[in-house]
């Protein structure tokens, strides 16, 4: 199991939801986290306080994740406030319910670009430190959605699988240099108030729906654990069993 304290964590979406439990539970096992958002800046701001509330640095660095020149001037912004990360977390992403016989080519191409293609070069643009110093840890926040119809799109399915399998690629790549890349895909998980989590709560054998500490708990094991590389962590309350 790796010690995580002192590790730099760079943590895409990390203005509410899974990427802010996910900044928190990284930080209490003694990450300084780099809180990244897109256009939410006062959650962005509210995660770094409870980062810093326990005892740990933050910086918020912005970026539209979708784009290979800002991000990286993220990963350089958060190497200059921070120092450069050691810990990527994919989690940026963005679903847009659409029936597949509506879905425009432009429809397709950004829920591609957010959730696919963002995970590529932010991967891309964090591997030359992790390689240099021989450790690193990149997990990427898959979905339900790669495994089953899902509920959004055939856009989002898609993407969601890309991740999976872009992990699997990188992992086989990287597995002699230290840096180990997985994937956690959570199902039906209590993101903020807009969810009917009653309803979701009846398709869950579990009866009920996760919580974002729980996904953050299964990135914090993909993290610490440096004989696991490759793999999909499924949290999903029996909903499908792989």
């Amino acid at each position: 199991m790796s010690d995580l304290a002192g590790k730099i964590a760079l943590i895409t979406g990390a203005s509410k939801g899974i990427g802010q439990a996910t900044a928190l539970a990284l930080a209490g096992a003694g990450c300084d986290i780099a809180v990244h958002y897109h256009q939410r800046l006062e959650g962005a701001e509210a995660t770094r306080e409870q980062v810093e509330a326990l005892g740990r640095r933050a910086a918020i660095v912005q970026a539209d994740v979708s784009r290979s020149d800002q991000v990286q001037a993220m990963v350089e912004q958060a190497g200059h406030d921070l120092g450069p990360p050691d810990i990527l977390v994919n989690n940026a992403g963005w679903a847009r319910p659409q029936p597949f016989d509506e879905i425009s080519e432009e429809d397709f191409d950004a829920v591609i670009a957010v959730n696919l293609k963002s995970a590529f070069l932010c991967t891309r643009a964090v591997l030359p430190h992790m390689r240099q110093r021989g450790w690193g840890r990149i997990v990427n926040i898959s979905s339900g959605a790669a495994h089953t119809s899902g509920a959004v799109g055939i856009h989002y399915n898609a993407a969601k699988a890309g991740m999976e399998g872009l992990a699997r690629g990188y992992a086989a790549s990287l597995v002699q240099e230290g840096v180990t890349v997985n994937v956690v895909a959570p199902t039906f998980i209590d993101t903020g108030p807009e969810r009917d989590n009653a309803a979701r709560a009846k398709r869950v054998p579990m009866g009920r729906v996760g919580e974002a500490a729980e996904v953050a708990e299964a990135v914090l094991l993909c993290c610490r654990v440096g004989y696991m590389t490759g793999q999909v962590v499924c949290l999903n309350g029996g909903v499908y069993y792989r």
